[in-house]
């Protein structure tokens, strides 16, 4: 049958028709509409879940996997980082199951994070990478990582990029496939399931390489990468994954055009690892000049230098080492046709950028939504700062992943760090340890607390380091998506799932001074930080709200805010202290948009004229 889908979708669909017993993840643009999609539906024999972070996701779908099952652990570039520790061990033992690894990376970041090229990781490895382009090979080729995870006895990643996995559109799908209800006892063997020793490692190693050969030949015998010889000593193109779709369009706009592109040969990869020895090799005997396109780092291109010099091969070659293409960014079919044309010596098209949407496009702030609570929350922290004589600039104060760390933003520009998920924390102890001449203050949100924050704040109490820990908790991971975590209201919760409250949990670590503030409460945000900088110790503000999105959307209604236009001076308070985008200046007064405002209240809380305040 035919359906419209994402990338993300066209993964799903494709592990259903494998047979996944187990999906588990942790929320990451752009990755995240795998497990979204999966958890809309009813899917008896299969287990779906988000898991609390990147390695205990992976953790899950290996142990699915040993014990005989077909598993999919989905994650974006920054999670395969925090998954690394135990994906090297399973990569070493294999496992009886197949074991698929799905990340997603953002040449362009589009998403935020590091720009990250995860198929080093497939190298450092020594694991198959697969790299699908289109949605119908997306799915094909999931069905595939899958067959051949199980063929050679070992994980297998699968990756996309921030372009294909948002993506739209129609693809071929077939029934899933219902996976075994049950698997019998996996094999007792402590040799190949645990590292025990030099000689165990060291085997482990060797059947690990022997994985790669020969998913090597899986590769080869399924014909997934396409070489197309054409003229001798002519200009040859390796593209892979995603670039595939640019070559071709980029090949047509020429062809187009007037070149002769007729005897340009291609080797299109969609496999990074195992390297394509033979068709790489093929490729440069044929031709005199080689145009490598592949985003990120030039890692194709690397091995093609060492596979001319091996082969005493004399070839040019056009790619990242000689400037034709930059390792910053991602492609499209233009920068594609420019390196082709670099390459047979054509002058560069010029962009067409007024045919393009993007002119169109009005200017886009980063900064919280319209009544987020975080506004409340640096707000008031800034309120209690300003109140025990500190500005705000003199105060270093850590950030973490998601909306928190839109404090760094105006008109908060509170934050001073953003490191990796729950860093925050234990940057902020090493900071306290420098002897620096200011409070310091870690801030976090509730899903980042519960992926990495836990462990830091363990940490900090047990060596009693003086500092505030403010967790920002909105009930949501709401950046990537708006998907549960742990401490998601338990009516929003998925089948048996439980939710497990953050302020119980920071008690039972051992917090002796926990404030729990409702997050628009501003002047109670403010008190807290006041007490909390008079203490010695680890403090915790626990600052409390659902996200506004969320809470819009399940018709929580708060009470209304009257505007007395005739009060209004025009002073902009209310838009330079809150930040608030359903506030804006109309003429000399001001005006709100009500299609945003949710009656948060705290534009009325700083209206030095109350021309804002809480109706009745």
């Amino acid at each position: 049958m035919k359906k419209i889908v994402s990338g993300n979708e066209a993964m799903a669909y494709g592990a259903l028709r494998a047979g996944v017993k187990v999906v588990s993840g942790y929320p990451g643009t752009p990755s995240s509409e795998v497990i979204a999609s999966l958890l809309e539906m009813d899917l008896p024999g299969t287990r779906v879940e988000w898991s609390t972070n990147e390695k205990v996701a992976f953790e899950v779908a290996a142990g699915a996997a040993f014990a005989g099952h077909r598993a999919l652990c989905t994650m974006k570039m920054s999670g395969l980082n925090v998954c690394y520790d135990s994906l090297i061990g399973v990569a070493y033992s294999g496992c009886i199951g197949a074991l698929v690894v799905f990340v997603a990376d953002d040449p362009g970041v589009s998403a935020g994070m590091c720009e990250q090229d995860t198929r080093m990781f497939a190298v450092m490895s020594d694991m198959p990478m697969l790299e699908p382009c289109s949605l119908q090979e997306i799915y094909e080729m999931t069905v595939s990582a899958f067959d051949m995870a199980e063929a050679i006895g070992g994980p297998v990643f699968i990756r996309l990029v921030t372009d294909n996995s948002q993506s739209h559109g129609v693809i071929e799908v077939e029934e899933r496939v219902q996976p075994k209800a049950d698997a019998p006892m996996p094999p007792y063997d402590p040799s190949k399931y645990t590292k025990a020793g030099a000689a165990i490692c060291m085997r482990q190693h060797r059947d690990l390489i022997a994985r790669l050969d020969a998913a090597e030949k899986y590769i080869a015998d399924k014909d997934l990468n396409k070489l197309d010889l054409k003229r001798q000593g002519g200009l040859g193109v390796i593209s892979v994954g995603i670039t595939n779709g640019y070559l071709s369009e980029a090949l047509e706009r020429l062809g187009e055009a007037g070149a002769d592109v007729s005897g340009i040969s291609t080797l299109r990869l969609a496999a990074t690892i195992p390297y394509a020895k033979g068709g790489i090799t093929s490729l440069l005997e044929r031709c005199s000049k080689v145009l490598i396109a592949e985003e990120l780092e030039g890692l194709i291109e690397k091995y093609c230098f060492m596979e001319a010099y091996k082969n005493k091969l004399d070839v040019q070659f056009l790619g990242k080492e000689d400037g034709t293409f930059s390792r910053i960014g991602q492609f499209d079919a233009l920068l594609v046709e420019n390196g082709v044309r670099k390459a047979l010596g054509l002058e560069a098209a010029a962009s067409n950028l007024k045919d393009k949407p993007e002119r169109l496009c009005a200017a886009r702030p980063i900064g919280f939504c319209a009544g987020c609570p975080h506004r409340g929350t640096y707000m008031g922290l800034e309120k209690g700062l300003n109140a025990s004589g500190f500005k705000k600039e003199q105060v270093f104060i850590t950030g973490d992943i998601g909306c928190t760390i839109l404090g760094s933003c105006p008109p908060f520009d509170i934050l001073w760090t953003e490191l990796s998920m729950g860093a925050s924390i234990p940057f902020a102890h090493g900071v306290a340890y420098s002897g620096i001449p200011s409070p310091v203050i870690a801030t976090i949100g509730d899903s980042t607390f519960f992926h990495a924050g836990i462990s830091g704040l363990v940490n900090a109490i047990q060596h009693n380091i003086d500092m505030i820990v403010v967790i920002l908790d909105n009930g949501w991971t709401a950046m990537t998506g708006m998907q549960v975590n742990p401490g998601t209201k338990q009516d929003f919760q998925k089948g048996e799932w439980k939710r497990l409250d953050i302020e119980p949990l920071l008690r039972g670590l051992g917090v002796e001074n926990l404030w729990s503030v409702d997050a628009y409460d501003v002047n109670a945000m403010g008190d807290a930080t006041q007490k909390a900088l008079k203490l010695p110790g680890v403090k915790v503000i626990l600052s409390r709200r659902e996200c506004a999105i969320q809470a819009t959307r399940h018709k929580v209604k708060y009470a209304p805010i009257a505007f007395e236009t005739a009060k209004c001076v025009g002073c902009k308070k209310c838009i330079n202290v809150t930040g608030c985008p359903a506030i804006e200046l109309a003429g000399k007064v001001i005006a709100i948009d009500s299609t945003q405002c949710n009656n948060c209240g705290l534009c009325a809380g700083v209206c030095p004229t109350k021309a804002l305040r809480a109706a009745g």
